[in-house]
């Protein structure tokens, strides 16, 4: 089983780590490309560009100029504890994991990038923001999704096939990350699971914040508990869901929940503190 992540905006590259494990990125060459991209950009191009502040357009600035090589754990963290999004928050992994339970995360979980790439879990990933949807020109084409092409359904595919009995890709990740991916192309069965809420009326919708920490809170079920099989997606009920048959597909299943949480949903705000030793 591979399990796709969307990335966050939101960083943290400040709270200590709970494991000193870390991978580096299977794509850094490409990384590097598309880095020397952005660092011929202005401020006020990246601001155009992201559809972002001044403010936060300078900050990202400054980090494609601070981008270097080798990553080591001075200069970058693990990409599952340095994503600190709704999804992110869903998983809290801090509380969570243990050492095997990362190790098991490396195994399953994939988080799709517009700068990297796909990502695992222990992966060193330095500060960044690049989403996959922009329209970044490059000698590929006019997107990002034309800069990666077929190689991120071609990383999945050599994961699944480094895995015995792998047989299913669980995508959580957003549609604008998940359209990077080729799913006639999958060398496994695609299970798109899907999270709503009840609203005034009892009709079920999906509320984006909710649906966002309802990934989250799946991935890491899924990693804790070792599931393997899609039959096994359905005893998922984390943050109240359960599973609903009537409104599930087989390569949809639905999960509804009848009283939400009383949080209001708030925006996914990007840190905009960059880390002293970066």
């Amino acid at each position: 089983m591979i399990v796709l992540l969307s990335p966050a905006k939101s960083l943290d590259y400040e709270s200590a780590l709970p494991t000193r494990k870390a991978t580096h990125p299977r794509a850094l060459d490409r990384s590097e490309a598309l880095i020397d991209v952005m660092r011929r950009k202005s401020p006020d191009e990246v601001a155009d560009l992201m559809g972002i502040s001044g403010e936060l357009a300078a900050l990202n600035v400054e980090r494609y100029q601070a981008f270097s090589l080798p990553f080591t754990r001075r200069n970058a963290r693990p990409a599952l504890l340095a994503f600190a999004g709704d999804v992110y928050q869903g998983m809290a992994v801090r509380e969570r994991f243990d050492e095997r339970d990362y190790t098991e995360a490396q195994k399953v979980i994939r988080i799709l990038s517009g700068l990297y790439g796909v990502l695992r879990p222990l992966d060193l990933m330095q500060p960044y923001r690049l989403e996959m949807g922009i329209r970044l020109a490059t000698r590929a084409g006019a997107t990002l999704y034309d800069f990666w092409g077929e190689s991120i359904t071609e990383t999945i595919n050599a994961d699944l096939a480094e895995s015995p009995g792998a047989d299913m890709v669980v995508n959580l990740a957003s549609e604008e990350y998940f359209r990077s991916v080729r799913p006639e192309r999958l060398a496994a069965a695609l299970v798109s699971p899907r999270f709503l809420d009840a609203d005034s009326t009892g009709r079920y919708r999906m509320v984006s914040f909710f649906a966002k920490r309802a990934r989250g809170e799946m991935a890491a079920w899924l990693v804790c508990n070792r599931v393997r099989g899609v039959r096994a997606l359905r005893e998922f009920d984390g943050a109240g869901y359960r599973y609903d048959q009537a409104l599930s597909t087989p390569s949809t299943p639905t999960f509804v929940r009848d009283h939400t949480a009383t949080q209001r949903p708030t925006a996914d705000r990007t840190s905009e503190a960059v880390p002293q030793n970066l």
